[in-house]
């Protein structure tokens, strides 16, 4: 079974996201929550499933995305909740070129490790 192509589009320049920080990114009419974590770009879902919390407006610590509504958190390399079992976001794929962040708006179908 073949799949089809997954397109990436840019979303952001890589030196505007310094290491440790996020902030939300809009490709085609939604929001996703891109991070750097050590040079390396993530993206997941924006909105928090508790409450609507804008995760690429929450704090980084020690690796993990907070909500800044309530404090869910997620860790931004794969989505999983670790406030709540069962209430992971989906990620998707990033990748720098030119200096440029491009993000696939299709969800990963694996979890990464």
């Amino acid at each position: 079974m073949s799949h089809p192509e997954r397109e990436f589009f840019p979303v952001a320049e890589a030196a505007s996201l310094p290491p440790g920080s996020g902030r939300t990114v809009h490709l085609r009419g939604r929001e996703y929550a891109l991070f750097n974590l050590d040079g390396a770009f993530y993206a997941v879902d924006n909105e928090c499933p508790h409450r609507g919390g804008p995760l690429g407006a929450g704090p980084l610590v020690a690796g993990k995305v907070h909500c800044p509504l309530h404090g869910w958190v997620f860790d931004p390399t794969n989505g999983v909740c670790e406030s709540r079992l069962g209430c992971d976001l989906k990620s998707y794929s990033t990748r720098v070129e030119r200096g440029e962040v491009f993000l696939c708006p299709q969800p990963r179908t694996e979890v990464s490790s």
